[in-house]
């Protein structure tokens, strides 16, 4: 597990309470990611993990509770907002552009910047950290298999120069050998001082990487704590098997 971590929360959710319609997705949502933390939200289908994304990118508004994002109010903001004030994400299937080139999708990370200079040079850097993406460089995205384009997004993400990433289920679809070599790529990138909030519905392997996890129940956080300690926890699989949300849409 990464080591390490400084005290002071990055990204805060307090008391959000989550609506579709008349449904109700989150109840009195507490969690919070700390400066230099990986931490993994937790939980099975239609447990609210999703929707807990989208209320942090904007794309999703809580109707009540706060979202706070380096002791800044996140109310009222829509994504690109969000993004610029330094929060990345990776979306669930990588919803890259599939007929532009890597090299396009990876300079559309940088879409709000101006500095070219900065941002040749962050392309290079995504290049050697990731070599898979350097070699396919000029090849369109949508020619890539699903653990070259998650390494793709990854890359886009970080091309925004995030203090946040937001991950959604980073390793689904992939073959056993992009999973291992995605989650190493997310515990690399957090060493180098970039903090990781993770939607993830594989808990052993979230943990492995994370500092601090959570589990999402019905819209419920019902157990929390230490990466490590969950990990021998056997609550967690009473989470996992307990409960299902009354709405597809809360997942």
């Amino acid at each position: 597990m990464t080591q390490g971590v400084a005290s002071h929360a990055l990204l805060e959710l307090r008391k959000v309470n989550t609506f579709y319609g008349p449904v109700q997705a989150h109840f009195d949502l507490d969690l919070e990611v700390r400066q230099g933390q990986i931490v993994s939200l937790l939980g099975g289908n239609a447990s609210g993990k999703s929707t807990t994304m989208k209320v942090v990118l904007g794309l999703q508004k809580p109707r009540s509770g706060e979202v706070r994002f380096a002791g800044q109010s996140m109310a009222g903001l829509g994504t690109p907002q969000v993004i610029r004030r330094g929060i990345g994400s990776v979306p669930e299937a990588r919803r890259l552009f599939p007929a532009m080139t890597v090299r396009e999708n990876l300079l559309m990370g940088a879409y709000a910047r101006s500095d070219r200079k900065a941002i040749a040079e962050d392309l290079e850097r995504m290049l050697e950290l990731f070599p898979r993406v350097a070699e396919r460089i000029d090849f369109l995205a949508g020619t890539l298999s699903g653990g070259e384009q998650q390494m793709v997004a990854m890359a886009r993400a970080l091309m925004g120069r995030p203090r946040l990433i937001c991950m959604d289920e980073p390793t689904m679809g992939l073959s056993p050998l992009y999973v291992d070599k995605v989650l190493e790529l997310i515990a690399q990138i957090n060493r180098q001082g970039v903090s990781v909030f993770m939607v993830e519905q594989n808990a052993s392997l979230a943990l492995q990487i994370a500092h601090y996890g959570y589990v999402l129940q019905t819209g419920r956080i019902v157990l929390q704590g230490r990466a490590a300690q969950l990990l021998t926890d056997a609550r967690i699989r009473d989470a996992y098997l307990g409960g299902s949300d009354a709405a597809s849409t809360a997942s």
